[in-house]
């Protein structure tokens, strides 16, 4: 029984090593990679810089207005100019960053975790069981993603957490159609089979077994997802239903500047391109993860 796992542990290391291998010879992944790899240290750093300033950076540089310096464009003191209250754009682009993809990813792991634990019961257990959640699932399917956010957001206010609430209960069901669909490719293999003669129970088999087989789709799926939620998130914010100012949340940042497009095309271009990138980069690395793990596909 050691041997086996020993040796189920080191094939699993080398399907990983032999799938970030192949990630890394897709460059555009890599770049990818390198954007958002910077996004999360520049969110790190803020959030470091907040708490052992006790704020005071940040309402002093971030939130602070100057009327009197309002809608300036670009220079050598402001990289990217001022907004419509003379708040620097490029320190709001920085702290705006984390919510962005601190609440995108919160919300795409809280819809992993239940749509995953749904999906892998109603793939391995089929049936009725399987009939009733995949119902389920086609009900929230069948109203669109962004949608369903905005009515659950203009339900319960208009809060952080109740973004991140709306945004995870909108991927619930992508996410329980991609492990059902994983788990119904693996259940039904040898060393499943073997799992049971020696014993194991059906959650042993389900989150020792099953789920850890079934990674490759969930990590491309989740990539992906959180590409959509940071988007969902910005959208939010722009319809009014997202993070409150003086917030610097970037989606909130273009609606409150739109007004000011022929004035000062700064105030929401550079927004604007943030969102792009940022979308675009997570696209990149799920291409470039779904590639690297399709085993179709390997060189």
């Amino acid at each position: 029984m050691k041997e086996h796992k020993a040796m189920q542990e080191n094939t699993q290391r080398s399907l990983w090593q032999e799938a970030w291998r192949r990630f890394r010879q897709n460059k555009m992944a890599m770049v990818g990679l390198a954007f958002i790899s910077f996004l999360v240290l520049v969110s790190i750093t803020t959030l470091l810089i907040d708490f052992f300033t006790d704020s005071s950076i940040y309402n002093e540089y971030v939130v602070k207005q100057d009327l009197f310096s309002r809608l300036k464009g670009p220079s050598p003191e402001h990289i990217f100019g001022q907004d419509e209250f003379g708040r620097d754009i490029l320190l709001r682009m920085l702290w705006g960053a984390r919510y962005s993809l601190f609440t995108g990813g919160l919300a795409i792991i809280c819809a992993l975790i239940t749509g995953g634990i749904l999906g892998a019961l109603s793939g391995f257990y089929g049936g009725k069981t399987d009939t009733i959640i995949m119902r389920c699932m086609d009900v929230l399917l069948a109203i669109p993603s962004m949608l369903l956010a905005t009515a659950i957001v203009a339900a319960l206010g208009t809060s952080l957490w109740n973004v991140m609430i709306a945004i995870a209960i909108a991927y619930i069901p992508t996410f329980a159609r991609t492990v059902r669909a994983a788990v119904l490719t693996v259940k039904d293999q040898d060393f499943i089979e073997a799992a049971r003669a020696i014993g194991c129970g059906d959650s042993a088999i389900i989150f020792k077994y099953i789920i850890p087989n079934s990674l490759a789709p969930i990590i491309v799926q989740a990539t992906l997802g959180l590409a959509g939620a940071i988007l969902s998130i910005a959208g939010l914010s722009f319809l009014g239903l997202g993070i409150k100012p003086p917030t610097p949340e970037w989606g909130a940042m273009l609606s409150n500047a739109r007004v000011y497009i022929r004035d000062a095309w700064h105030v929401t271009v550079i927004p604007g391109m943030g969102i792009m990138l940022t979308i675009l980069s997570l696209n990149l690395m799920g291409d470039g993860l779904r590639d690297a793990m399709d085993p179709k596909l390997k060189k």
